[in-house]
């Protein structure tokens, strides 16, 4: 398999785009940017998996890719938040304490 470098730029600009508004529609999961772009990156696989069998088509275009793509990252965001386990302490990294 044979990715220019023009296509390489344009999968990570898809898959930061796509893991960022995958990030902000579900919200609390904080991977930050690098995960964010694998996310992204995985939710384009995935719903280029998912999609066809299903029988649905956006269309063609950047735009497409990028719902295509955050829609992926989204069932991907929501699967790991659902397995991953949460802190004890109810809180985030830096969180302030309650009482």
């Amino acid at each position: 398999m044979n990715i220019s470098g023009e296509s390489l730029l344009v999968i990570l600009a898809v898959g930061i785009a796509a893991g960022w508004l995958a990030a902000q529609i579900v919200q609390g999961t904080g991977l930050g940017l690098v995960g964010d772009l694998v996310v992204g990156i995985a939710g384009a696989f995935i719903a280029s998996w998912i999609f066809p069998q299903l029988g649905i088509h956006f269309g063609s275009g950047i735009v497409s890719e990028i719902v295509e793509a955050a829609i992926g990252a989204i069932l991907l965001l929501l699967i790991i938040r659902l397995v991953r386990p949460r802190s004890r302490w109810g809180g985030s990294w830096g969180g302030v304490w309650r009482r």
